[in-house]
C-alpha cells in the first residue's frame, strides 16, 4: 500500500513537473515573441516618422520653389516688357539692336558652342565696318565641347579666335568699338598694326563666350 501511495505521489510530482516546464517555455516564448515584436513595431515607428518628416520638407520645399516660380515668371515678364531693350532697341523690330530682353541676353551669351555661327558673326561686324576680311582663324572644338552641353553651375567657357582684316586706320578703329559695344562678350588680348593710315592690316587676338545650359538636377531620396 505504501509503495502505491508513494508511485502515486512521484507521478503526481512528474506530472506537475512536465507542467511547470510548459508553462516556463510558453512564457518565454511570449516574452521573446513580445520583445522581437516591440522591437519590430519600434523600427517600423521610427521608420513611419523619418518618412513623414521627410514628406514634410519635400512640401515646404516644393511652397518655397512655387512661390520662387511665381516671383520669376513676374520679373520675366518685367524684363521682357519694356518698351525699349536694354541696348535702346525696339522690342518688336528687327534691327541688330532691336529685340526683347530675353533675345538679346540669349544671343548675349549662347548655350551652345557653334564656332561656325561665331564665324559668320564675325564676318558680318568686319564687312559692315567696310574692311576688307583677309582670314578668320579660330580652333572649331565642337567634337570636344558637345559633353559640355549643359551642367548644373554652367560657366562661361571662352571661344578664342583671330580675323586679320585690311582697311583705313579709322574702320579699325570702329570694329573695335563694335567689339566694345557687341551684346556679345568679346575680349581683346592682342592688336596688330601695320600700313598707313589709309591702308592699314590688322590682326585681333581676342576671345568670346558660350555659356552651356543650367539643368535642374532633379533627385530622389531613399528614407532609410
Amino acid at each position: 500500500m505504501a509503495r502505491t501511495v508513494s508511485l502515486t505521489k512521484r507521478t503526481l510530482i512528474s506530472k506537475a513537473n512536465r507542467r511547470i516546464v510548459a508553462s516556463t517555455a510558453i512564457a518565454a516564448f511570449v516574452v521573446i515573441f513580445a520583445l522581437i515584436a516591440s522591437k519590430s513595431l519600434l523600427s517600423q515607428a521610427g521608420y513611419q516618422n523619418r518618412v513623414i518628416s521627410g514628406k514634410k520638407k519635400a512640401v515646404a520645399q516644393l511652397k518655397a520653389d512655387l512661390s520662387a516660380r511665381d516671383s520669376l515668371v513676374g520679373s520675366y515678364k518685367a524684363f521682357v516688357g519694356t518698351p525699349q531693350n536694354i541696348i535702346g532697341g525696339n522690342p518688336q523690330g528687327t534691327g541688330q539692336q532691336d529685340g526683347d530682353n530675353a533675345k538679346i541676353t540669349l544671343d548675349a551669351l549662347p548655350s551652345k558652342y557653334d564656332w561656325p555661327a561665331l564665324a559668320s558673326s564675325l564676318e558680318k561686324l568686319i564687312t559692315n565696318q567696310g574692311l576688307q576680311i583677309l582670314s578668320i582663324t579660330g580652333t572649331d572644338d565642337e567634337i570636344a565641347q558637345s559633353a559640355n552641353q549643359s551642367s548644373s553651375n554652367p560657366a562661361p567657357v571662352p571661344m578664342p579666335f583671330q580675323v586679320q582684316v585690311s582697311g583705313s586706320y579709322q574702320s579699325v578703329q570702329n570694329l573695335i568699338g563694335v567689339f566694345d559695344r557687341s551684346i556679345r562678350p568679346f575680349q581683346i588680348q592682342t592688336i596688330e598694326y601695320t600700313g598707313t593710315d589709309s591702308s592699314m592690316t590688322a590682326t585681333i587676338s581676342a576671345q568670346t563666350y558660350y555659356q552651356p545650359e543650367k539643368n535642374l538636377n532633379i533627385k530622389t531620396q531613399v528614407v532609410k
